[in-house]
């Protein structure tokens, strides 16, 4: 009877033991789940705020932890490996710099040339706040180009006239130059368009010849408008015809209207009389 008793209790040892065993193995694998879950990794992210064209240096970059099962493929860890590559996009300041977001490293230091399109050119034009649609415009926005001719040929009349429509904005910046006798600086905001080769020609004669004036386009708008050009006459057209006198109707002649009088007949039938009118 004591070794009954002796094997139960052996027995229900090793069945315990084994239960046991079992449920620190599952807890340490979910230990170790978590813990490989919660791994990071150093990632190189923007310190501030940058456009696109902007070419890379090391002090423009820091590295933070992320998470490494949260983080997409083609980041970049070294802060080093930026350096002197332009950027694609705009990047926002702690956001991470992703190799789609860079030039290629064959292009180093290509800044504006690194973002423009093939078949492409890059056309930098003077504007002032005005123009430039009082500071509204950005890289990435696309605009129509509009110059203003003071003379058409012969005849020396105003003409305005859309030239370039739809044309994307690649870097927008002051520079500074010199103005008068005393070489004072003057900020001007110089824009610069992406443009076909064609497109630079009418650019450059639209610059030379005539006065710029840039509108800001919706971003999803891209439809084409031929438009005729406006010119003095035509932007008065509506004036010049309120101003004239306008007609008065002419006055019909009035019809003199002779009185019918009729005639009277007398029937006499014996003894009486009657008398009948006929109109």
């Amino acid at each position: 009877m004591d070794k009954k008793k002796t094997v139960l209790m052996l027995g229900a040892g090793i069945i315990i033991s084994l239960a046991l065993t079992v449920l620190a193995y599952n807890w340490l694998q979910e230990k170790a789940q978590a813990m490989q879950n919660l791994e990071t990794q150093l990632v190189a992210v923007a310190k501030t705020d940058m456009p696109w064209a902007t070419v890379l240096t090391r002090d423009m970059v820091a590295t933070v932890p992320y998470l490494k099962k949260s983080l997409a493929g083609g980041y970049i860890s070294d802060p080093s490996a930026v350096a002197g590559r332009t950027l694609l996009y705009p990047i926002k300041a702690g956001e991470p710099i992703f190799e789609s977001k860079l030039s290629p490293t064959a292009m180093k230091g290509g800044g504006v040339a690194a973002v423009i399109s093939p078949q492409r050119r890059a056309m930098a034009v003077k504007v002032d706040k005005i123009v430039g649609v009082a500071g509204f415009i950005h890289p990435g926005n696309r605009v129509d180009v509009l110059v203003t001719l003071s003379q058409l040929g012969k005849v020396s009349t105003p003409v305005t006239k859309t030239v370039l429509e739809n044309v994307l904005v690649l870097t927008v910046g002051p520079e500074v130059e010199t103005t008068g006798k005393q070489e004072r600086p003057a900020p001007v905001d110089v824009i610069t368009l992406e443009v076909t080769p064609g497109e630079g020609e009418k650019l450059a004669l639209a610059a030379t010849e005539g006065k710029l004036q840039l509108a800001l386009r919706n971003l999803s708008d891209s439809e084409q408008v031929i438009t005729r050009g406006t010119t003095i006459p035509t932007l008065l057209a509506s004036f010049n015809k309120s101003d004239q006198p306008a007609k008065r109707p002419a006055r019909r002649a009035a019809v003199k209207e002779t009185p019918n009088h009729g005639v009277s007949v007398q029937l006499i039938k014996g003894s009486k009389s009657t008398e009948l009118k006929f109109n």
